[in-house]
C-alpha cells in the first residue's frame, strides 16, 4: 500500500479524493509545479493584456470626451465671433475707440479659439467643395473658372480637421450665350 498525505490540492494531483495526495517522485512534482506555473503565467499575461486594452480604451474615451466638449464650446462661441466681425464692418469713423475695442476683443477671441484647434476654412477663390462650402447663390462670371467661390457670405470653421460650420458662399458659373 502507498503512503498518503493530506494536501489542499489533492484533486489536481489526480487522486480523485479531495484533500489527499499520493506521494510522487521529485521529477513528477517538479513537472506538476512547472505546469501549474505555466498556467498561472498564461493567466497573468491574459489579465495584463486585458488591462492594457482597457487602459488604452479609457484613454481614448477620455480624449474623445474632451475633444467633443471643446467642439461644443467653440460651436457656442461662433455666433459671438460673427457678431463681433459684423460690428467691426459697420463701425463708423465716429466710433473710433469703440471700434478699436471690438477689434482687440475679436483678435483675442480668434487667438484663443485658434489655440483650441479652431481653423478658418479658406473659401474665397477656391474651387467649390460641398464638404466645406454651402452654396447659397450662383453668380455669372467669365473672369474666373466655373464653380469657383467668388464671395464668402459667412466664414466656415473646422475644429481639429472636423467641419463645425461650412462656409456660406456664392459660386461662379459661366455666362450662357
Amino acid at each position: 500500500m502507498t503512503e498518503e498525505n493530506t494536501f489542499e490540492e489533492g484533486r489536481e494531483a489526480g487522486t480523485g479524493k479531495e484533500g489527499v495526495l499520493e506521494e510522487k517522485s521529485p521529477e513528477e512534482t517538479i513537472a506538476a509545479l512547472e505546469k501549474k506555473l505555466g498556467e498561472e503565467k498564461a493567466k497573468y499575461l491574459r489579465l495584463y493584456a486585458e488591462f492594457e486594452n482597457y487602459r488604452k480604451m479609457a484613454a481614448r474615451e477620455k480624449e474623445d470626451i474632451s475633444r467633443r466638449a471643446g467642439e461644443e464650446l467653440i460651436k457656442e462661441l461662433l455666433p459671438t465671433l460673427d457678431n463681433l466681425e459684423t460690428a467691426l464692418k459697420h463701425a463708423t469713423d465716429a466710433s473710433g475707440g469703440l471700434a478699436q475695442g471690438v477689434e482687440m476683443t475679436l483678435r483675442e477671441l480668434k487667438r484663443v479659439l485658434e489655440k483650441a484647434g479652431l481653423e478658418v476654412i479658406d473659401a474665397l477663390g477656391q474651387p467649390f467643395n460641398p464638404e466645406v462650402h454651402h452654396a447659397i447663390a450662383q453668380v455669372e462670371r467669365d473672369d474666373v473658372p466655373d464653380k469657383t467661390v467668388v464671395e464668402e457670405l459667412r466664414t466656415g470653421y473646422k475644429h481639429n480637421g472636423k467641419v463645425l460650420r461650412a462656409s456660406l458662399v456664392a459660386v461662379s458659373r459661366k455666362t450662357e450665350r
